[in-house]
């Protein structure tokens, strides 16, 4: 079964908890058959997908039904929901009404109780359509079956060694692949306790530590507010395994959490099409800014933009492919953009670029079509050079970009917003800390970055 037996788990806690509202497995079970019962049989269900138990039940109820759940993003505006509901052929809206949402709504309820079951759906069935960030054109759907989730939440409990003995406390958004897929959907196949903060302050995460936490989710900036505040970070020290993702956790932010609490996080790399495909393991050093080395049942390499192998010397940058079990089975209702994902041999073109050394362990430097800047006959990952820059005392934010130059090609330029920054010493810094061919040609100090509503750096405006 792809979220276990529902048997209750040994801690004796609830099996999900946010904030001060909890569910025990059995009593999840039973709401999520309420759930169940009055839709099933539907082609796809959307879920509202603020942190509340009862977006968990909502999601727990299609899973089992076998009724495709479209997780909708909690704070959505009316044009993007509406078209993740046209788009999906969502048929009904589990949770709290919405503005735009035209469907019939099925409340959740999380003291409702049922016995409806209908057998365990096939492995290969869709579990979830995910919505992409739509970065090139409206978001696309992304069809992720039972069997690509279970086979990386095993995979993952292998590598963390994560097991029902744990306690996961996280406080991210419950409608994506970190939220959801790992944080809730982990913990229930686990059979581990999930203690959602509902806000992922570092008070809440220091509460959750403290009573009892073990396995702490969480994105660099939580790692980054936590360090922040003494009072909280000392409650980290009973954790067992801290873990980082979406973005390079800076090398300050890890050594603040060593100094605090002798814990480093580990991290991984993953998206919404291929799930977490590559991860550090719980036993391995920690080697901060590394996304680790492939999960069991998964494959990757590095291509350049010629088609040709990258060398896994740690330095050259190409684009990272992947293949294995927790892949995607494509873009909903695009067969086009489906297979221009793909190589001609099967490798699905994550759009990444990565470096790879000769021990299997992998850096993300940024993306194919904006971050690789072709300099002095080397390939540099704008991302790499960046984390260097964000570790320097004077640095608040840095964007690095390549520039036309008539003997580099291109060079590097690094825009910086910061107090008290001088040029030559961030070029010396980052030669420091990285091959020379890598340091920035040219730093320009700036007020502030252009970012686009979501707040990612808009590159393109930089010149």
């Amino acid at each position: 079964m792809l979220l276990g037996s529902g048997a209750a788990a040994p801690t004796g806690l609830p099996a999900v908890r946010f904030g001060d509202a909890g569910l025990h497995r059995e009593e999840l079970w039973s709401a999520a058959a309420a759930v169940a019962e009055r839709i099933a049989g539907a082609p796809a269900v959307a879920v509202h997908g603020e942190a509340s138990l009862s977006t968990v039940v909502a999601v727990v109820g299609g899973l089992q039904a076998g009724v495709p759940v479209v997780p909708v993003p909690a704070d959505s505006g009316v044009a993007e929901r509406g078209h993740i509901l046209r788009d999906s052929g969502a048929a009904l809206w589990l949770g709290a009404p919405q503005p735009g949402v035209e469907l019939p709504v099925v409340p959740v309820d999380g003291a409702a109780r049922s016995s409806f079951t209908v057998p365990e759906p096939d492995p290969h069935a869709t579990a979830l359509i995910m919505y992409t960030s739509g970065t090139t054109g409206p978001p696309k759907g992304v069809v992720v079956s039972r069997r690509a989730i279970a086979a990386d939440l095993d995979a993952l409990a292998d590598a963390w060694a994560w097991t029902p003995d744990d306690v996961l406390v996280h406080g991210l958004p419950v409608f994506h692949v970190h939220g959801l897929v790992l944080g809730v959907l982990g913990a229930l196949r686990v059979g581990s306790p999930l203690v959602h903060t509902v806000r992922p302050t570092p008070a809440a995460y220091a509460a959750a530590a403290r009573a009892g936490g073990t396995l702490l989710f969480g994105v660099p900036t939580v790692w980054s507010r936590i360090t922040d505040d003494p009072g909280s970070v000392s409650a980290l020290a009973g954790a067992r395994l801290l873990v980082s993702g979406s973005a390079p956790l800076l090398d300050p932010v890890a050594h603040a959490l060593r100094s605090a609490v002798g814990l480093s996080p580990v991290e991984r790399y993953g998206m919404t099409e291929t799930l977490i495909t590559l991860g550090a393991r719980a036993d391995a050093p920690r080697r901060t800014g590394w996304v680790g080395t492939e999960l069991a049942g998964v494959e990757s390499r590095l291509r350049g933009e010629d088609g040709r192998p990258v060398p896994a010397d740690g330095q050259s940058a190409g684009e990272l492919q992947v293949r294995g079990a927790t892949l995607f089975d494509g873009y909903l209702d695009l067969p086009e953009a489906t297979a221009a994902g793909w190589t001609s041999d099967g490798w699905f073109r994550t759009g990444d670029a990565a470096v790879r050394d000769a021990d299997g362990w992998h850096r993300i430097v940024g993306r194919m079509s904006t971050d690789l800047i072709k300099t002095g006959g080397y390939r540099v990952g704008a991302g790499e050079v960046e984390a260097v820059l964000l570790g320097h005392p004077a640095v608040r934010e840095a964007a690095v970009v390549g520039e036309a130059d008539d003997d580099l090609g291109q060079r590097i330029v690094a825009y910086l917003v910061g107090d008290g920054i001088e040029a030559q010493g961030i070029i010396d810094y980052v030669a420091a800390h990285l091959s020379v061919h890598k340091r920035p040609r040219e730093v320009r100090v700036v007020d502030a970055l252009p970012r686009n509503a979501m707040g990612k750096i808009q590159k393109k405006l930089l010149s």
